[in-house]
């Protein structure tokens, strides 16, 4: 079971933004389409990740004139991404590990999704739930 698993079953557009736009505008993506981070892009090459918490962290530092700042400023810049090919265990172990919620999957150093640690566990419990349905199945048939 690898990140593509996830990945094959989404349709839709991956919201990202660039790291000179505003963090007003950032945050209006975030707020618009109910999501808690955007990967920010440079081309198609994933340069950072502007989340919910990189907002507080804003607010915190820069108080009333965090809004005027630029993602650059304030994204984190530390990536840590995934291949398609990374067991979704695997991705969940890192991102518990690393204590981050979102990952970009990457392929040629471009983006080519983004799933956060609801994806992986919401994959993760139909699966099981799937095999514990089959196991039944399997029981109530001999």
């Amino acid at each position: 079971m690898t990140i593509q698993s996830i990945l094959q079953g989404r349709s839709g557009d991956i919201y990202s933004c660039a790291a000179d736009v505003p963090v007003s505008q950032a945050v209006e993506i975030l707020a618009e389409k109910r999501i808690g981070a955007l990967p920010v892009l440079d081309g198609a090459e994933v340069v950072g990740i502007f989340s919910e918490r990189d907002v507080l962290h804003c607010l915190r530092k820069f108080g009333h004139d965090a809004m005027d700042h630029v993602v650059r400023d304030v994204m984190t810049a530390d990536v840590i991404s995934v291949e398609r090919t990374k067991s979704v265990m695997g991705a969940l172990s890192l991102m518990t590990k690393r204590r981050i919620r979102h990952l970009p999957v990457v392929e040629d150093g471009n983006l080519v999704g983004f799933v956060s640690i609801g994806d992986l566990v919401k994959y993760r419990i139909d699966k099981i739930e799937h095999e514990a349905a089959a196991m039944r199945d399997y029981i109530q048939s001999t």
